[in-house]
């Protein structure tokens, strides 16, 4: 099962790839259904942590607090204003901003671990982006799409609570009070989620095949900068404030949004525009591959820079 969880970026592209060429195979996918998918991630990452897990972090908040405030800060910034120099048609602007204002998803996760970054830091900020979430993706959302749509404030906020806050703290529960029941579902959680971002990826980008084809290449100019400059500004901004594995911790978690949660709020929040969602579809499929190339440039640099502390 670990295997397959850390061939997490080769399965989300597949079934994005997957979804453009054959797009029946995996339309079924929504509604109703993403929602569960999405409780079912979030409960995964209740599972794998424990309320001692917080107290560490209010204990060294130096750690926590740069890249919590650099998620909230760099990348609904640069969401704001790539869609208003690439002047994107207005649906695009508004999922472009609004995955851009999700927290961190539990791919940086797979992914610090792969590049063996500060494994602890990357699940730490992975939560507590995660809750503040309930809060901060609704508000900034509704303040940076400003009069390019009416958006649903309320509705976003009981999504983001329903579909973040409930599940992850069940997960959480189980683990103090069912903790030998815990136990034995911890192992299939990551592959679960997995296996469900790339259905919801695959089934987002099949539904909107045409729209992607026909005028998607200034969408995917705008999701591949936002995601390169959310790589570069975590790692540099951080690195003022953190050591260099720290940043490069920070880094991978401010680059990689939870795209998943973006679909589903802009499926809930905007159905009468679909259109809202394809950022975020598109958004999953590329911090994942620029995830694999920091794998491929700092795994080998980190296995060295341990054995040199050992």
């Amino acid at each position: 099962m670990q295997t397959f969880t850390n061939l997490f970026p080769v399965w989300v592209i597949l079934a994005g790839v997957f979804g453009l060429i054959y797009p029946p195979a995996l339309t079924w996918v929504g509604g109703d259904l993403i929602t569960i998918l999405l409780g079912v991630i979030m409960l995964g990452m209740g599972l794998a942590l424990t309320f001692d897990d917080f107290k560490r972090v209010l204990r060294v908040p130096w750690q926590i607090l740069p890249g919590v405030v650099l998620q909230y800060t760099v990348m609904p910034a640069l969401g704001f204003s790539l869609a208003w120099l690439l002047q994107l048609p207005r649906d695009f602007a508004v999922g472009l901003i609004l995955v851009c204002c999700c927290p961190g998803g539990t791919a940086s996760n797979v992914i610090s671990f792969l590049a063996r970054l500060n494994l602890e830091l990357s699940v730490s900020m992975t939560a507590i982006s995660t809750i503040l979430a309930i809060a901060m993706t609704p508000l900034l959302t509704t303040m940076l799409v400003g009069d390019r749509m009416e958006v649903d404030a309320a509705g976003l906020f009981i999504d983001t609570f329903i579909v973040v806050l409930l599940p992850v703290t069940l997960g959480l529960l189980l683990n103090r009070y069912f903790n030998a029941f815990a136990r034995r579902i911890q192992p299939i959680a990551p592959p679960i989620a997995v296996i469900a971002i790339a259905l919801i990826v695959g089934s987002i980008l099949g539904k909107r095949r045409a729209d992607l084809l026909e005028s998607g290449h200034l969408l995917l100019l705008a999701v591949v900068t936002v995601h390169t400059m959310g790589f570069l500004l975590g790692y540099f901004l951080s690195r003022l404030f953190v050591p260099r594995q720290s940043a490069r911790t920070i880094s991978v978690e401010v680059g990689m949004q939870n795209s998943g949660l973006g679909a589903k709020l802009a499926e809930s929040n905007f159905s009468a525009h679909p259109l809202v969602a394809l950022p975020s579809a598109i958004s999953a499929l590329t911090h994942c591959i620029l995830g694999s190339i920091c794998v491929a440039m700092w795994r080998r640099d980190s296995a060295a820079t341990m054995d040199a502390s050992e």
